[in-house]
């Protein structure tokens, strides 16, 4: 994604700005950063609770490091280590971050095909959005499981959420314009709220 052009562009100023007023010295690749910027979901829903817990720490750490270029195995992952400067001072970039998502979204597969496609119906919500899932793009699936902190394979599950972190993935899906798709309401069905 990085190798379009809207996409590199806003990258690359955010990136400079984080660098100025958060991080100096942080010494990350443009792929990266992007990379930090899709794990943005996922820290606010880990956030939601008011703080990470250890289990949603490493969870978040294995993310980054999945999601770096790599070759940072005997030193520092540049993703890992930017994103603890991100769950400090989340409130301040969450918006920025979360916008360019959005400019990926919109360079990548178009919204409102999706929010033609009908979702399934057979009462299960798991099979549903098994299934929902397989008419949509590829990338797009991708960007739903940035908000699941468990391996992307388990997206389609029944999994417990707290209220709070329930109202975040709705919060993030309305941020992102995602909130009207059918598959994005299915994928939200999966969730069994405590």
């Amino acid at each position: 994604m990085i190798e379009i052009g809207e996409i590199r562009k806003a990258t690359a100023e955010t990136k400079e700005k984080f660098i100025r007023e958060e991080a100096n010295f942080l010494d990350i690749s443009d792929h990266d950063f992007l990379s930090l910027i899709m794990v943005t979901p996922a820290i606010g829903v880990a956030l939601a609770n008011g703080s990470i817990s250890l289990f949603e720490e490493l969870a978040l750490n294995k993310m980054a490091r999945k999601m770096s270029k790599g070759g940072y195995f005997m030193k520092t992952d540049p993703v890992a280590h930017a994103m603890k400067f991100v769950v400090k001072n989340f409130g301040k970039w969450e918006e920025e971050f979360l916008a360019i998502i959005e400019i990926c979204m919109d360079a990548t597969f178009d919204r409102s095909q999706l929010q033609h496609i009908e979702g399934s119906a057979s009462g299960d919500v798991v099979k549903d959005f098994a299934r929902d899932l397989m008419k949509v793009p590829y990338i797009f699936v991708r960007f739903l499981s940035t908000m699941v902190l468990n391996d992307e394979s388990d997206i389609v599950e029944r999994r417990s959420i707290s209220k709070v972190e329930y109202e975040k993935i709705l919060n993030i899906g309305t941020q992102l314009h995602i909130n009207a798709i059918p598959v994005f309401k299915s994928f939200c069905d999966t969730f069994e709220v405590k």
